[in-house]
């Protein structure tokens, strides 16, 4: 009888050893079949596009290359995806590859498509864009009377940039006046220095303005805190305000002069594996000790964003402001073999706490709307003068030259910061 038992439940076993092996198989099975589907309805989809191309060529009223016709397919199968991916032909890979050089004629003023339409990030300072008073946020609406509707960021650039001397007329969508502007500028040779200033503002507080993230903007900056440092700085405003971005490793840098060892700065999630990447703080040297607030604003994208988000997420510093533009997708130029290229969007940025950088921007912990400088009151007349002169001497005025209502929060900040660390240490 036991043997009896014993051979039942090994046919049992058997039974059920066979029977996962035939899920296991078949799931395979399923699998394939569902690879293989996917390649047909690939096949399917290539023969209505040949067919297409065949009418075009046949039917069609002029003669079309077919190299026009592949271009023009890529085009539009890539701008599809979303507004950052898109196909250069080997004029526009060429032109974009003169970018990277750091020196060209334009009109110095960075640029996204953002809600389907041609969008300022920020206009850099020191450059015609700036000195005419493009702000961040102002929608291109035309160039040279041509509208800019669906065009895509590599055509805007070739048609801002041009030799120095030579000149561009835009009209611009300012969203926050409800006004058309027109602008006519002179395209010079763009020069950008990351720090635009570098200095003790009062009571040793330090302020740096960073402008973009090049090859040497780290150093730059360790230099620029050296110097300040030398002036007796013990707290610092790094101001982030309307930089554009620029070097994925040079922000992670810049971020990482303000944290520990070890701490996460920034990670990247992508569909394929090694798209996802961690980058860390690695600065032996950081400062880590003094309080930091960082301005941003709608102008500060991509490598700002970085560093604004993790020092917030960190609690390094304060982040002071308004919320930012919100560019936190990774795009990786891949060349063609004919001299083409493809710009395609390979991941996304995320916060060291997970946040989505894309889309979404950082939002500050203090919000401070900016405000226009009021205009300087008529100087007094003379009999005025005297009678000052005649009252009793009063205590001199710090002049505040050149403080925006933003920076000046961020001087009160500084202050307050300091105030509850001699409460702290009173306890």
């Amino acid at each position: 009888m036991r043997n009896r038992k014993i051979i039942t439940w090994a046919v049992i076993t058997i039974s059920l050893i066979c029977f996962s092996i035939a899920l296991v198989f078949g799931a395979q099975k399923v699998a394939k079949e569902k690879e293989i589907q996917k390649k047909d309805d690939i096949y399917r989809q290539l023969e209505i596009f040949s067919d297409a191309i065949s009418v075009i060529r046949s039917d069609y009223v002029d003669n079309v290359e077919s190299k026009e016709l592949i271009y023009g397919a890529l085009k539009g199968m890539i701008q599809s995806l979303d507004k950052y991916s898109e196909f250069m032909d080997p004029d526009t890979y060429d032109e974009m590859k003169v970018e990277t050089e750091g020196e060209f004629g334009g009109i110095g003023i960075e640029i996204a498509i953002k809600d389907e339409l041609l969008t300022v990030i920020a206009p850099i300072e020191d450059t015609p864009a700036h000195k005419v008073g493009l702000k961040a946020g102002d929608r291109i609406v035309k160039i040279n009377e041509e509208i800019t509707r669906g065009i895509t960021l590599l055509e805007a650039v070739k048609k801002l940039r041009g030799k120095p001397g030579t000149q561009v007329s835009v009209m611009i969508l300012r969203e926050t006046e409800g006004k058309l502007l027109d602008f006519t500028i002179t395209r010079d040779i763009i020069k950008v220095k990351s720090i635009r200033q570098a200095k003790v503002l009062e009571d040793r507080i330090g302020y740096i303005k960073l402008s973009l993230f090049q090859e040497h903007s780290a150093k730059d900056l360790d230099d620029a805190i050296a110097e300040l440092e030398k002036e007796g700085l013990d707290s610092l405003i790094l101001d982030l305000r309307n930089n554009p971005g620029g070097l994925l490793n040079v922000a992670v840098d810049v971020a990482a002069k303000f944290l520990p060892p070890g701490k996460l700065i920034v990670y990247t999630k992508g569909k394929i594996k090694r798209q996802n990447m961690e980058f860390k703080a690695r600065d032996k040297n950081s400062r880590v000790e003094y309080p930091l607030v960082v301005l941003v604003n709608n102008g500060s994208a991509s490598g700002s964003e970085i560093v604004a988000g993790a020092i917030q997420d960190h609690k390094r510093g304060i982040v002071l402001g308004t919320k930012t533009f919100g560019k936190g997708s990774v795009q990786t130029v891949i060349p063609l073999a004919d001299g083409s290229a493809i710009r395609l969007t390979t991941s996304k940025y995320y916060t060291p706490n997970g946040r989505s950088i894309h889309g979404e921007g950082i939002i500050p912990d203090i919000i401070v709307e900016y405000e226009e400088p009021k205009k300087e009151e008529a100087k007094p007349k003379t009999e005025e003068i005297f009678e000052k002169i005649e009252q009793e001497p009063q205590p001199p005025v710090v002049k505040k030259e050149g403080y925006d209502n933003q920076l000046l929060r961020a001087i009160d900040v500084i202050k307050a910061i300091r105030i509850y660390k001699t409460f702290s240490m009173a306890k």
